[in-house]
């Protein structure tokens, strides 16, 4: 699993190659199917590990921020997004790469995660009269959708573009962002 989840840290789920990551282990290619069914079993098992790390992480800020929903929601938003950043290629690889069924069965499960939470912080912020009133699943399900949409570029190991603002510049846009389509109740 270690050396699997560092080639998709490194290359993406494209690289995690069964010889590769059996190469990486010292072992033959033969002896992974001991412990994995297939290359698809073994690649769920790594996305949901890596994954299950960085909801862990978002939803751990999320719960230590004031009891507030601006500060749930910008602890949301600032770990997602920050996260993301320092580990781009895993990152890339988790939010974007095309990957089997198998694994992309394993990324919606996350995205539902990361929307329910979400949700909960949008619920707590309308009813405090500090969001607009909205359903609180489709604004999670867009916010969740606008943060991911503003790194795309950013974290794609195929473009190579030159940053127009520092990383934390962007951190701070995207949290931004989103309180702004929140809205706030009026006065």
């Amino acid at each position: 699993m270690r050396a699997a989840h560092e080639l998709v840290a490194r290359e993406g789920f494209a690289g995690a190659k069964v010889a590769a990551v059996a190469g990486a282990c010292g072992v033959s290619a033969g002896s992974l199917y001991s412990y994995f069914g297939s290359r698809d079993e073994l690649l769920a098992r790594v996305f949901r590990r890596a994954a299950g790390r960085e909801l862990a992480a978002v939803r751990a800020a999320v719960d230590t921020a004031p009891a507030y929903p601006e500060a749930r929601l910008k602890a949301f938003a600032d770990t997602f997004t920050g996260r993301a950043l320092r580990g781009r290629r895993l990152a890339w690889s988790l939010l974007f790469e095309p990957v089997s069924p198998v694994v992309e069965r394993e990324r919606l499960v996350y995205r539902r995660e990361y929307a329910q939470l979400c949700e909960g912080v949008i619920r707590e912020g309308v009813a405090a009269g500090l969001f607009a009133p909205q359903n609180a699943a489709v604004s999670a399900g867009a916010v969740i959708g606008a943060i991911s949409e503003a790194l795309v570029g950013r974290l794609s190991p195929e473009v190579s573009q030159k940053a127009e603002a520092p990383d934390e510049q962007l951190v701070a846009e995207i949290r931004e962002f989103c309180l702004r389509a929140l809205g706030r109740a009026p006065s």
